[in-house]
């Protein structure tokens, strides 16, 4: 079997999943059809919107297939009809066996982390709240259990101090696509090595996982150390945002997304979320450990603004965050 016969199967939904699929395009694979997730309603009109993978393929003139249940019996059949040698899995959902098994060649999943830590739906997230120094992306043969399954092949970066979250989802996107077709092309050719997670896995060593991101997740505590909050913030920045009510002298409270900060380790002048500032644009927070000097944050309802801007635009006097 060559590239140009294997027909392949591509699902996934997100921006993060459409280089991966243009990746396959470019390589010249033929894409049997896409599975994404139905259109849904959003932004404050609620109108429908459309997967970034539905509006690339559908660009393209590729089948796309929308189905609410990935169980029902006519999307089974549907699948069957595409005749698909291999499916392509990119930040979709997760799969019945049904569906998994289905192909000759296996089904491939293309994950955000050096599996197997941080299985899960949020590993960008995770290993920036954590405070890793290196993260990478992972293919592997999808099985029963999520993200569990053999490996093929894993690339990694490193990171820095104060990488943010939607920077490393833009080079993930890019370095995973790239990894994809490579691990694609020794599936088709026959030459891949499928490694069992259990052998990367050292003897007591604690698997860190990813789950889904809470809105409590995102909650700052300011009795933390600076250097854990800027972990909070960077790791979820700019979306969905770590947040805190600020109070002004008034009494006037409101929620505010910080976005970006700068760790100031040595600065202890008050109490935890004692919060002082200097026009034009300087404004600090205090943590239980050290103080964050605020570069960037977000107003609900409003874009992500540096701090010089929101100060020059807000008249009372901020004294605490919590």
């Amino acid at each position: 079997m060559s590239e140009k016969t294997t027909r392949i199967v591509f699902m996934g939904t997100p921006e993060f999943a459409v280089p991966s699929l243009d990746a396959l395009i470019r390589a010249g694979y033929p894409i049997a059809g896409v599975i994404t997730a139905p259109d849904k309603p959003a932004g404050r009109g609620l109108q429908m919107t459309l997967p970034p993978v539905k509006r690339f393929a559908e660009d393209r003139g590729i089948p796309v297939h929308q189905p609410d249940s990935l169980k029902e019996e006519y999307f089974i059949e549907d699948l069957q009809d595409l005749k698909g040698d291999l499916f392509v899995v990119v930040a979709f959902r997760m799969l019945p066996e049904v569906v998994w098994t289905m192909p000759k060649l296996g089904t491939i999943n293309l994950h955000a982390s050096l599996l197997p830590d941080y299985r899960g739906a949020a590993p960008i997230n995770r290993v920036l709240i954590n405070g890793e120094e290196e993260t990478g992306v992972t293919t592997f043969f999808i099985e029963k259990d999520i993200d569990t399954g053999n490996i093929l092949k894993r690339q990694s970066i490193s990171l820095t101090p104060n990488t943010l979250a939607g920077e490393l989802h833009d080079q993930l996107m890019v370095l995973g696509a790239d990894l994809l077709v490579e691990t694609v092309n020794e599936v088709v050719n026959g030459t891949i090595r499928a490694i069992p997670q259990s052998e990367l896995i050292k003897p007591g060593q604690e698997i860190k996982m990813a789950p889904k991101i809470s809105r409590e997740d995102g909650h700052i505590n300011w009795n933390d150390a600076a250097g854990k909050i800027h972990d909070q913030i960077r790791g979820l920045s700019p979306t969905p945002g770590a947040w805190t009510q600020f109070l002004t002298d008034t009494g006037y409270s409101f929620g505010m997304k910080i976005l970006e900060t700068e760790i100031d380790p040595n600065a202890q002048w008050g109490y935890p979320g004692e919060v002082v500032f200097e026009k034009p644009n300087k404004l600090w927070i205090q943590t239980g450990s050290g103080s964050l000097r605020v570069k960037k944050l977000q107003q609900a309802g409003k874009k992500g603004m540096v701090i010089a801007e929101f100060l020059r635009g807000f008249r009372e006097q901020i004294i605490s965050a919590g």
